[in-house]
């Protein structure tokens, strides 16, 4: 009797120490090569750790309560040792999803997570931003705030409802004040648990997914389709993937990447399909930037396809903190997209910072309504009459680089204004071909250091 009792113990010891290692949260490295140094990517591997369905917590579909308490509750769970909350087949209506530590959330083949479009199920507010200004406003609809080892994985489909948010598409009166007083509060460095941006009409509209202050972050697998505002938005983030993911989504402000302030990030494998930029490196607006001295810098985007949008490649005009170390390879743009520019540099004199190094090589393209490059040093858009300049800052632009890029149309290779008081420096084309240039070839203001090859060394 005492030996069988001592051999149910033992089994139920060998028993806890195997759902112990079931709990661990592994951290893979990734090594990236790119024309200048850059570490190796630390990613959450989630294949050791324990799954939590949603179900086992309550959700019903169609049950919006429910399910949004039950992926708060699964989320708790997994996050004590780390785990894997599981969206299973079917369509689940939801509210904000919060993040915690070592946390994966896994969508299944055919499993839709459908997130309200009710404003009010985004609060409380919390910590964020809007336009590269920090500020309290409706939760995005994935958030997570100062998280690490975290993912969204799986091949299921992130949706938006668009019923409300797309009457907040305009901007109306009420939301050009809205964004005045943000620009103002934000200027005179007024702190940001005073800049509550809900309770009146500005109608700030929240991101789809915001990693905030993140660190070791993996988004793979997953489609999204629909946004309020920008689609995915690494921010103040270190070690980011994003991989295999697709993105549809058509509205206003509809980015599809804007990694801001953050650093070793990887792009790859993705399709953009959006309304807007398709990759928009961002570091932040003005004197928030400058407080928080955040460069964006070792970015790596390959391998993914542009259906439409804006531009390929954008960098700003929200880029105070700095831009350093760009690299995108092997991307290819298809006819009829729509883009405005494959890179385009834009800043303004209220935004200092500096964009350096950035590498772009391998691109096909269809026709292209702009031009390949476009660098301009005067973009402010609704801000210009809006807000006055509280203090100038201009932004040195150099070491720009574009090899083996080729479209069928365009109107013209590369248009570069900048200010006669800080001239663009060193920009060189390489085996840049354009099919059919319907203007000039150049236009440039205050360039030093221009260089076109026609051919480049494989």
């Amino acid at each position: 009797m005492r030996l069988l009792f001592l051999s149910v113990g033992l089994i139920f010891f060998l028993m806890s120490a195997c759902d112990v290692s079931k709990n661990k949260v592994l951290v893979k490295e990734i090594v990236v090569e790119a024309p200048f140094e850059m570490a190796a990517l630390s990613v959450p591997d989630f294949s050791d750790c324990r799954r939590f369905e949603i179900t086992d917590f309550g959700a019903e579909k169609g049950n919006i309560d429910k399910t949004t308490k039950a992926i708060a509750e699964a989320m708790k769970r997994a996050s004590k040792n780390g785990g894997v909350v599981i969206i299973p087949e079917g369509e689940w209506l939801t509210g904000a999803i919060h993040f915690r530590s070592n946390v994966n959330l896994h969508l299944e083949e055919e499993a839709v997570l459908l997130f309200s479009e009710n404003p009010e199920d985004y609060l409380p507010m919390v910590y964020t931003t809007w336009e590269g200004m920090e500020c309290y406003n409706y939760s995005p609809l994935i958030y997570a705030y100062g998280c690490k080892n975290i993912a969204i994985t799986g091949k299921g489909l992130l949706k938006a409802k668009m019923d409300i948010w797309r009457t907040w598409f305009p901007r109306p009166e009420a939301h050009m004040a809205g964004l005045k007083k943000l620009y103002n509060m934000a200027a005179k460095n007024v702190p940001v648990d005073k800049r509550q941006m809900v309770g009146s009409d500005a109608n700030f509209r929240p991101q789809f997914i915001q990693f905030n202050r993140c660190e070791n972050v993996l988004l793979q697998g997953v489609s999204i389709e629909n946004s309020p505002f920008w689609v995915i938005h690494p921010y103040i983030c270190n070690n980011v993937v994003i991989r295999d993911v697709n993105v549809f989504a058509h509205g206003h402000n509809n980015d599809g990447v804007d990694p801001e302030m953050s650093r070793n990030v990887l792009i790859e494998d993705c399709v953009f399909d959006q309304g807007d930029d398709a990759i928009a490196v961002k570091s932040g607006r003005n004197q928030d930037a400058w407080r928080l001295n955040s460069p964006a810098e070792n970015i790596v985007i390959r391998n993914c396809l542009v259906k439409n949008g804006h531009q390929l490649l954008a960098i700003g005009s929200e880029l105070s903190g700095g831009v350093e170390n760009i690299y995108m390879t092997n991307c290819e743009v298809v006819d009829g997209a729509k883009l405005n520019h494959l890179v385009f540099i834009k800043t303004n004199e209220r935004r200092g910072g500096y964009v350096k190094n950035i590498f772009v090589n391998d691109i096909k393209s269809g026709k292209i309504d702009k031009g390949v490059l476009g660098i301009e040093t005067d973009v402010l858009y609704q801000w210009r009459d809006l807000v006055p300049t509280y203090e100038r800052r201009l932004t040195p632009i150099s070491n720009v680089f574009l090899t083996n890029v080729t479209s069928s149309g365009a109107k013209f290779v590369s248009r570069i204004l900048a200010q006669e008081a800080l001239p663009v420096e060193n920009v060189v084309l390489k085996g840049v071909r354009v099919d059919t240039i319907s203007g000039e070839r150049y236009i440039h203001e205050n360039v030093v250091g221009f260089e076109e090859l026609e051919d480049f060394e494989q």
